[in-house]
């Protein structure tokens, strides 16, 4: 009798930890919105602060933005490697197509094509450090990240690039940025980007042999080798994929700002990596994913967002997330083994 009424109890609490395991961060991103809902609530308009229109859409642009870059770490999570010149990779994109437009007047087209290209040099030392070299990824890419970090500097000698500005040779940038690519950094063309960059990351990591490949190389390199994929050339390819979609991110930055700030980039790295690991546990599925990375990102964003609106100082703002965030990944993982 023991053993009829207890094996009831143990399969539901399977059922529910497999739940939370497989939907706790969905569960995390949906409970802190609904509280900073309520934290600010303004009783004069007896309505919340943080749902206005104007703090949704401010909510939407730093998750773009964010999103876009995550995917581009995605794609090296895939083969189990880390690209921590992610960051860099869209600062150096900020920088550049910026210069393109202000300081050598080009055409949207060929001032994207160009930045993209100039944000491969990324993806080509990094390949050069892991496959040829074999250097670990996370220390190859750090080393990278502080050399393009560098790179940016030097290249906009060390200062903002803004429309008029006044050349370090005493000559004024007569460029000016296009309107049509500040529209890019708006609603609804940000949203729109993101969007299309998490639906072909998406498709491509689950239905091309692409993407197939990169998860088997991910989960046993060895194996994938003996079955006669060519690791290499795919982890090349992976590293590729993530300057590329770092570049776009950055690309979107300069469209958002209209300006290219010292460093605003590197400032998307340490959300980046949260949103993209945040991501694994989504749907149970335990592997870097497209639609993961995109509500880690939207955690992510929901939380600067509301703590910045709740005057939280922000020498005290990266305690918050970090809790937050193990919160998150606890539901997922520590829960759900008990």
């Amino acid at each position: 009798m023991e053993k009829a009424v207890s094996k009831p109890k143990s399969v539901n609490h399977d059922k529910i930890m497999g739940f939370v395991k497989k939907w706790g961060t969905i569960l995390v991103t949906v409970a802190v919105f609904i509280f900073f809902s309520f934290i600010n609530w303004d009783d004069d308009t007896n309505s919340s602060l943080f749902l206005t229109t104007d703090n949704i859409i401010t909510i939407l642009r730093s998750i773009s933005i964010m999103a876009i870059i995550a995917i581009g770490l995605t794609y090296s999570l895939t083969v189990n490697g880390m690209d921590l010149a992610v960051g860099a990779t869209a600062n150096l994109a900020d920088t550049f197509i910026m210069t393109m437009f202000v300081w050598y007047n080009m055409s949207i087209g060929t001032s994207i094509v160009l930045t993209i290209l100039a944000c491969l040099t990324v993806a080509i030392i990094n390949s050069f450090l892991i496959v040829k070299l074999k250097i670990p990824d996370m220390i190859a890419t750090l080393a990278v990240m502080f050399m393009y970090q560098g790179v940016a500097l030097t290249y906009s000698n060390g200062g903002a690039i803004t429309e008029r500005m006044v050349r370090p040779d005493g000559s004024h940038a007569d460029g000016l940025v296009p309107a049509a690519f500040k529209a890019l950094g708006i609603e609804p063309d940000l949203v729109i980007i993101m969007l299309l960059v998490v639906a072909f990351a998406f498709f491509f990591l689950n239905y091309t042999k692409y993407g197939r490949y990169m998860y088997s190389i991910g989960g046993n390199p060895e194996a994938a080798k003996l079955s006669g994929i060519p690791v290499n050339r795919y982890k090349i390819i992976a590293y590729f994929l993530s300057a590329v979609f770092s570049a776009i991110g950055g690309i979107c930055l300069a469209a958002r700002v209209g300006t290219a700030q010292v460093s605003a980039g590197d400032a998307f790295l340490m959300p980046a990596v949260a949103a993209a690991f945040i991501g694994y546990s989504v749907g149970g599925a335990g592997k870097p994913n497209a639609i993961g990375t995109l509500i880690g990102a939207v955690l992510v964003g929901i939380l600067e967002n509301g703590l910045i609106m709740m005057a939280v100082p922000y020498y005290a703002m990266n305690i918050i997330k970090g809790l937050v965030l193990a919160l998150a990944l606890a539901m997922t993982y520590s829960i759900a083994k008990k």
